[in-house]
């Protein structure tokens, strides 16, 4: 099991990037959470089954139809078993 902490930059909010990426994550069995910053970045932290992560990931490079990627940061961390569900955060 591994933990995830990235960070997504480029036209990535008013896109659904965060519905999508909960909708992608409870797909493959992830928990977490995922949120705007102030900044037009989006932060997600994933926990699961690694090769799960690395297709989230894949994901979150290409997002969801209206958002143009500029780069995914990724920070692999030890896994902490802390999220029972994946969700937004405000």
């Amino acid at each position: 099991m591994k933990r995830a902490h990235l960070f997504i930059s480029g036209r990535v909010q008013g896109v659904f990037f965060r519905s999508n990426t909960r909708k992608k994550a409870l797909e493959l069995g992830l928990g977490g959470w995922v949120r705007n910053l102030n900044d037009g970045r989006v932060e997600a932290v994933f926990e699961g089954e690694e090769s799960a992560i690395e297709k989230v990931i894949d994901w979150c490079h290409q997002g969801p139809t209206h958002a143009s990627v500029d780069d995914v940061e990724v920070h692999w961390e030890e896994f902490r078993d802390e999220f029972k569900t994946f969700s937004i955060r405000y």
